[in-house]
């Protein structure tokens, strides 16, 4: 979706500006989003500790790890319906319970089944996040800087993610052994809790005022946002919530056929690049190159790094190239780095640890600079207004279902054979590669109905 060029102050008066309180709800929201990626990969840093601790199978490590995206999962498909009765910030301030209640359930634990159950709640909360946190911002934030300002949610996950890892690395050096996964798993509660108290500063999103009657509620929240002409944007709110008529589309059908094909396979290909795997068993992969516990931890550490800033990379140029440049350059590194990766590993003990790690630090920067960047933009392309919801959540629950199998799969694979999981990955961006050049459409420039009208929508 690309942002209009002008600034946000030359624009009518209607469309708003950037003010104090669309940045203040935009970083407090995205908060949970940094929640999202520290909770997605802190248990990266534990698996050894828990193997010792609860005597785990390599299939109840993977479980371990995978409840939590079980969670995921059903949290991303049940969120809808409270998330319209009770608004996005009661959701919100839900969200950062169920983080507050997963990262105190996962530090006290002292049986298998409550860290388990404490994982899932925290799965609850991710995919609860992954939905809401963004559908706040844009609902926010004025049309001239929607896709910035959304765009920070993405970055504060990936931010997640290197906080986790680095977090989990000082832990390591400064806390006992005993208690360090302890430690890893449970300082989430402090960001949540200051996640949950900054919520009460921010307002409820205007557009679900509005769908809820609440008329004056929304007029005072729209002023906050900078909205001068605040009856021209209700009434333009109103348009848009009685746009199809009150009328329900359903999502599988023909004439829509293209569209979930291309989000099922770009959401599949996300996980079977096997980026879950290097998340959540990042010290695991380095230690089985040879690698001491305190030098994976911090090997993770720039996994994290080069994660965020290539991510980041990604963004400025992606309405410039366009998301088939950015996959095509994407799967061919993503080829040759696995395939390095895979053949380090047949060697068994002759596995060269350096190469492992230069060739997983380049994989992250593909991985970051493709199908991180590209995959949630594409989704929310390909579909037209009237199923636009249902095909991201489509999307959504595809990515997160592949995600718990690889990462439940993988400990199982990996200890029969890392060179063997590290080829199916390789392989698996082979195919991508193909769909690529022969299926995937390019949906960079034009409005969303002209992506409609090129894929046969309109």
């Amino acid at each position: 979706m690309s942002t209009s060029p002008q600034d946000s102050s030359s624009l009518p008066a209607a469309h708003g500006r950037v003010t104090a309180s669309v940045i203040q709800g935009t970083i407090i929201a995205a908060l949970g989003g940094l929640l999202f990626g520290f909770d997605t990969a802190v248990i990266s840093g534990t698996t050894e500790a828990l193997n010792s601790v609860f005597q785990l199978t390599a299939q109840t490590l993977g479980f371990t790890v995978a409840v939590a995206l079980i969670g995921t999962v059903i949290g991303s498909i049940i969120v809808g319906k409270p998330v319209d009765a009770f608004g996005r910030k009661k959701m919100l301030l839900l969200i950062a319970l169920l983080y507050f209640v997963s990262a105190i359930g996962c530090a006290v634990a002292e049986s298998w089944i409550v860290l388990v159950v404490a994982r899932f709640v925290g799965g609850l909360g991710v995919g609860a996040a992954s939905v809401v946190a963004p559908m706040y911002i844009a609902e926010i934030a004025p049309g001239s800087a929607r896709g910035r300002l959304v765009a920070i949610n993405q970055l504060n996950v990936v931010a997640g993610i290197l906080l986790a890892f680095l977090s989990n690395y000082v832990l390591s050096l400064y806390v006992g052994a005993d208690w360090a996964w302890r430690a890893m798993l449970g300082i989430e509660a402090i960001p949540a809790a200051v996640f949950f108290f900054l919520i009460f500063t921010i307002p409820e999103s205007p557009r679900w005022l509005v769908k809820k009657g609440l008329v004056e509620n929304a007029r005072d929240v729209l002023e906050k946002l900078g909205v001068v002409d605040t009856a021209a944007k209700i009434a333009e709110i109103k348009q848009s919530l009685d746009g199809n008529g009150g009328k329900q589309d359903a999502l599988f059908q023909r004439r829509y056929s293209k569209s979930v094909l291309l989000v099922i396979a770009i959401a599949m290909f996300n996980q079977l690049a096997g980026i879950n795997a290097l998340m959540y068993y990042a010290p695991k992969i380095f230690m089985m190159a040879g690698a001491a516990v305190d030098s994976a931890l911090f090997q993770a550490v720039l996994v994290g790094g080069t994660n965020f800033v290539f991510t980041a990379l990604a963004l400025l140029v992606i309405d410039r190239f366009g998301r088939r440049i950015l996959m095509l350059i994407g799967s061919l590194g993503l080829i040759v780095t696995l395939s390095v990766v895979a053949w380090q590993f047949s060697l068994g003990g002759a596995a060269n640890g350096s190469i492992v790690l230069i060739a997983l630090l380049v994989y992250i920067a593909f991985f970051a600079f493709s199908q991180g960047a590209c995959i949630w933009v594409f989704i929310s392309e390909v579909f037209p207004n009237t199923v636009r919801a249902k095909g991201q959540a489509l999307g959504s629950f595809t990515h997160w279902f592949m995600a718990a199998a690889v990462s439940w799969s993988f400990p199982v694979v990996a200890a029969a054979s890392g060179a063997w999981a590290f080829g199916f990955f390789a392989g698996m961006m082979v195919l991508q590669l193909l769909w690529v050049i022969f299926l995937m459409p390019e949906t960079k420039g034009g409005s969303l109905e002209d992506i409609e009208r090129r894929l046969g929508h309109g």
